[in-house]
């Protein structure tokens, strides 16, 4: 088959791999749709650490089944998967048996690896995916639509993890995918006004048609707005200078989220005596935890608006152009069309 393969960092090619084959809990996809989002740049420069070389790439995805493992093909109940049936993965893989997994952190597994970032993923027409990961999707929602629901999950988890208060005022940094998806989730969650901030015009406006009550590329002036400061304020960049801007903009008692990633080596200056005499509350969130069945149901049941997220599609082979226009903040979410 033919898939997009990383053989080092900066070295990217479409070439041709070996057919994957079903273990015996395992499902083979034909891929339908397979997002870029900023952890792919990160694997395409060498930036993200778990990442073995060479790999095929490609976390956030759905597809078709088109082979079943052969202890799954006696399954029963809403979770049985036949050859046909379409599905979004979640592509967490964790061990089960390390101290955070027992606890019920198993985005936080010692021995973590996921779908397309530590093992081969779906920038290829197939890929093959622990049945336990997959979740049938109902027939209204597309494979692109379903594709979109993997960063929805990381914001679901995001938001768990920020647990905002009814009514509370909010300022998201990033007007990307993730501040976009974040944006719709708060809303919908009972913020009273959420303000967003970006240097792009464009995606500014996208905020504002996704129901933001201010955008700015200066947060001297949404500050104006809110001159104690919001509630709650979520770094959606990974932007070192971006996260020590935000900062300032936290009220008393508020909470500040980094959300972005960041580089592995990068650092950021916040005032410690702030945190102490303000009581701010400072929370990270990682990946995807116990929410991808609540973004299935956001993304099927019309909670994000699927038709401004989705932007770009491409075919396998424009793979290198589409994390230029990912780098170059052009679009929303871009995607491959692996098979067409």
């Amino acid at each position: 088959m033919r898939a997009v393969i990383i053989d080092k960092p900066g070295e990217i090619r479409v070439g041709s791999v070996s057919d994957p084959t079903p273990g015996p809990e395992d499902l083979i996809l034909k891929v339908g749709a397979c997002g870029i989002c900023g952890t792919d740049l990160h694997i395409a420069q060498g930036e993200f650490p778990p990442t073995p070389y060479p790999i095929v790439p490609g976390h956030e995805f759905a597809g078709e089944i088109v082979a079943v493992g052969s202890a799954m093909q006696q399954g029963s109940g809403p979770r049985k998967f036949a050859v046909g049936s379409q599905v979004a993965v979640d592509p967490s893989i964790f061990c089960g048996r390390c101290t955070f997994c027992r606890n019920g952190q198993g985005n936080l597994c010692q021995n973590w690896n996921a779908i397309g970032d530590t093992v081969d993923g779906a920038f290829a027409e197939y890929v093959s995916v622990p049945a336990a990961n997959a979740y049938l999707l109902p027939d209204h929602v597309s494979l692109r639509e379903a594709a979109l629901i993997e960063p929805v999950s990381c914001a679901v988890h995001g938001v768990h993890r920020l647990a905002p208060r009814l009514g509370d005022t909010m300022l998201i940094v990033g007007a990307g995918t993730m501040g976009l998806l974040l944006l719709q989730l708060v809303l919908r969650g009972g913020a009273s006004r959420v303000a967003v901030l970006d240097l792009n015009t464009q995606r500014l406006s996208l905020a504002e048609k996704l129901g933001a009550n201010s955008t700015s590329a200066n947060i001297d002036e949404l500050l104006g707005e809110e001159p104690l400061g919001f509630d709650c304020v979520i770094d959606a960049t990974g932007v070192p200078k971006a996260i020590e801007g935000a900062f300032k903009a936290v009220k008393r008692g508020g909470k500040f989220m980094v959300f972005g990633v960041a580089p592995n080596e990068a650092t950021v200056a916040l005032s410690p005596f702030r945190v102490y005499n303000d009581e701010i509350t400072i929370v990270g969130s990682m990946a995807v935890l116990h929410s991808y069945q609540q973004a299935v149901d956001l993304v099927s049941g019309g909670a994000i608006n699927t038709q401004l997220m989705l932007t770009e599609a491409l075919p396998l082979d424009s793979f290198p152009h589409a994390l230029d226009l990912v780098r170059q903040g052009k679009g929303v979410k871009t995607q491959i069309l692996p098979n067409g």
